[in-house]
């Protein structure tokens, strides 16, 4: 019964080991993958960032996203601090020397301007004409 079920289930379906350059192939689009993963779960922050921008201020909302998303460690604080950056880009101007040298990545114009201050001025009761 025993050598029944391991032919019908196999341990291993493929061979442990494959070809270096295969490997290598197979790493690099694994990469691409995850970064392509991780730059539409920072798009998806930004715009949950944007959409409760009313209610709670930038780093809560990105919290909630995170929390709500179950994004496991580490990928949560990557998503985090790249979300982080890009709206750094927005508010923090970079040194005058980096952008004189070309440093300075280029703004991304498929995102939405973020509205990142009616957090506060809400809970200030400022209201915006």
């Amino acid at each position: 019964m025993w050598s029944l079920f391991k032919r019908l289930f196999p341990e291993n379906i493929f061979a442990r080991k494959i070809d270096p350059s295969a490997e290598r192939r197979l790493r690099l689009a694994q990469a691409r993958a995850e970064e392509s993963l991780i730059r539409t779960h920072v798009d998806n922050a930004l715009m949950f960032v944007d959409t409760l921008a009313e209610d709670l201020t930038f780093d809560r909302a990105i919290d909630s996203y995170v929390r709500q998303m179950a994004i496991p460690e580490p990928l949560a604080s990557t998503v985090a601090t790249r979300t982080l950056v890009v709206l750094g880009q927005d508010l923090v101007p970079y040194r005058r020397r980096s952008r004189d040298d070309g440093d300075a990545p280029a703004q991304d114009e498929s995102r939405p301007p973020l509205r990142l201050g009616e957090s506060a001025e809400a809970k200030r009761g400022i209201k915006r004409a």
